[in-house]
């Protein structure tokens, strides 16, 4: 990373996006009009900061470019972050939005169960380490099928009995004849730095961390 190249702020497409782009812009953060065309396939930004790009990228890559370094910063879901732990990303301040619940939800006649009492469970899944870490500390072994979309269709098409996956209003389980069983965690967007970038770009990155902390604090 060199001193003088711009800083890359990694957005996620998808829920978090429409709550982080007002919270941007009382930080201070213009974007280009390319950002607002839905026609608009470019997937960098300028903003009205010389020194700040930004890009937009599936939500569960934010992580992963924060960590390698193509972006210095970013802001991503506590779920994506959860399921990836890299020692080289630095999450400083929860931002408050993207509010949701990490769940185990499965058929109706699953409420009120006590999964503790198994020993084995199959799971679909988008967060199969999450998943693996939560059940792992109640001792059971969970099987993981992972699904990038449509999960709530697993225990129905006999993929899995339970599935894990984010809720926000449960409107979605209801269609599909699903239940919450379990919250493994209640999830908000975080904004993450690079380590590295924060150790040899100490002032800049300082900057933008304070800048939406108190776009935040204003929320």
């Amino acid at each position: 990373m060199y001193a003088n190249e711009r800083l890359v702020l990694a957005l996620p497409k998808g829920r978090i996006l429409d709550e982080a782009v007002p919270l941007m812009r009382r930080a201070g953060i213009e974007l280009e009009a390319a950002f607002e065309d839905p026609e608009e396939r470019q997937l960098r930004f300028r903003t009205n900061h010389d020194q700040l790009d930004v890009i937009r990228v599936r939500s569960f890559d934010v992580p992963t470019f924060v960590a390698f370094g193509a972006a210095h910063l970013g802001v991503t879901g506590a779920d994506d972050l959860m399921e990836f732990e890299s020692p080289e990303i630095y999450a400083p301040l929860d931002l408050g939005i993207g509010r949701c619940r990490l769940v185990v939800a499965g058929p109706r006649e699953d409420a009120g169960r006590d999964l503790g009492r198994l020993s084995h469970i199959r799971i679909a899944t988008k967060y199969p380490e999450i998943t693996r870490r939560y059940f792992a500390t109640r001792g059971i072994q969970a099987e993981c099928i992972k699904l990038n979309g449509a999960v709530e269709l697993a225990p129905g098409m006999g993929l899995s009995r339970q599935i894990v996956d984010l809720v926000q209003t449960g409107s979605t389980l209801k269609a599909n004849n699903l239940v919450e069983i379990e919250e493994i965690a209640a999830i908000t967007a975080r904004l993450i730095v690079n380590r590295t970038a924060l150790k040899t770009r100490t002032e800049q990155v300082n900057t933008w961390i304070e800048r939406f902390r108190e776009a935040a604090d204003a929320a």
